[in-house]
Formats: C-alpha cells, sequence, structure tokens
C-alpha cells in the first residue's frame, strides 16, 4: 500500500462520526447492517449518514449491497488489515524492539 491511500483511508476514519460508523460495522460482524440501523444505532440523520457512508465507500473501507429494498453496509476487514499491516510494516526495523 501506498502512502497516498493510506492517508486517504486514515482521514476518512479520522472524522468522529465516520469512524462510529466503521466501528459499528467491525462490530455487527461480515453481514453487515441495513443503512436504517445504522441511523437508529448511532442516532445520525439520513442525510448526514449517507454522505459519510458514501466517503466510507469511497476508499474501500465499507461496500454497500442492496438486497430487494434494503441497503445493506458491509466492512471490509481485508482493506482494514491492509491498513494495519502498512503501519506495522516497518516497525523496529532501525532497532530491535518486540512487535
Amino acid at each position: 500500500m501506498e502512502n497516498e491511500i493510506a492517508a486517504k483511508k486514515l482521514a476518512e476514519l479520522g472524522h468522529t462520526t465516520r469512524l462510529s460508523i466503521f466501528r459499528y460495522l467491525v462490530k455487527i460482524g461480515n453481514e453487515g447492517a441495513p443503512v436504517g440501523q445504522i441511523q437508529e444505532n448511532l442516532n445520525i440523520p439520513g442525510s448526514t449518514l449517507s454522505h459519510h457512508i458514501s466517503r466510507l465507500v469511497s476508499v474501500g473501507l465499507i461496500k454497500q449491497v442492496r438486497e430487494s429494498r434494503i441497503l445493506y453496509c458491509i466492512p471490509q476487514y481485508e482493506v482494514l488489515n491492509e491498513l494495519v499491516e502498512f503501519l506495522k510494516s516497518e516497525c523496529c526495523i532501525e532497532s530491535k524492539c518486540n512487535k
């Protein structure tokens, strides 16, 4: 992962509302959650929630899947894991430490 890509993902998670949304979805698991459930549990107005979800989708941290009339948001764990590994990739390369 390049610095620029990592920075974009981290920037989106740097907003408290988007971080709350992403953490909620990570807690829910692989099946994701309907937008209405996210809105209800986090008490975020619909238009605001839509804006924040689209920002997370734009950097690949979540994806949206429509089932009939319900729109699900699903956390992308592989993208999260790549980001974490990127952050840890050069840990202590210039000294000895316990990772």
